[in-house]
């Protein structure tokens, strides 16, 4: 199912409460988020700014993650990056691991970062350093409002990139082993299997901005 956009930023619809979603961001405050391992929510390095929430250039406020975790959901939200702006959003985020090491779906200036310049499994969309997006990927550049979801049933995971699929793996698969043999997590116990986890965003020292957050669970597969 897809999220309609609401007539108001940060609100769920009628017809979306219906369908079980419930927001991470509310638009006014930070609650529902932390820092890793830690209770409280970083007293600085974020702001919410005219219903967007916002990851300040060079804040060191480090990632943030929902105090809630996930095992089978659809995830939606929208955002907006700076000009050469890194950033990402992870799920399958443990805190049993010493770092904040999960599957992350990229979020990038692709022309103006130099991550964009090493290839599609660092750009927009990508599951970062593990798989690319499709060439054709729907991507607007920074500045400009990108919608996203992730939907993990199972253990098939998808991408999307405003209303287009732009990436599918299966977790465990002898596939995905092979694309994270070669990649920079090969050595982490367990990446590219599924867990329960934390929605993590990360904090890379540019600035980005997050709205509509939203999450359904789903019924496992």
């Amino acid at each position: 199912m897809a999220v309609e956009p609401s007539a108001k930023p940060n609100v769920l619809t009628a017809a979306e409460k219906a369908a079980r979603w419930k927001l991470l961001f509310d638009g006014q405050t930070t609650t529902g988020w932390r820092s890793f391992k830690k209770p409280m929510f970083p007293a600085m390095g974020w702001k919410v700014e005219d219903g967007w929430l916002k990851c300040i250039a060079n804040g060191h406020g480090g990632d943030i993650l929902s105090a809630d975790q996930f095992t089978d959901f659809e995830l939606s939200w929208e955002w907006r990056i700076s000009t050469n702006g890194n950033n990402g959003l992870k799920y399958f985020i443990t805190e049993a691991r010493d770092s904040a090491i999960g599957h992350e779906y990229q979020m990038l200036d692709d022309e103006g970062h130099p991550d964009g310049k090493r290839g599609p499994k660092r750009q927009a969309a990508a599951f970062y350093d593990v798989l690319p997006p499709s060439a054709d990927k729907p991507y607007k550049p920074p500045g400009a409002i990108n919608q996203s979801r992730i939907i993990v049933q199972g253990n098939h995971a998808e991408h999307w990139l405003n209303g287009a699929k732009v990436l599918a793996y299966e977790l465990g698969s002898d596939e995905l082993k092979a694309a994270v043999a070669q990649s920079k997590f090969k050595n982490v116990p367990g990446f590219g299997t599924k867990i329960k986890g934390h929605i993590l965003l990360t904090e890379h020292h540019d600035e980005a901005w997050f709205r509509n957050v939203k999450i359904r669970e789903l019924p496992g597969k």
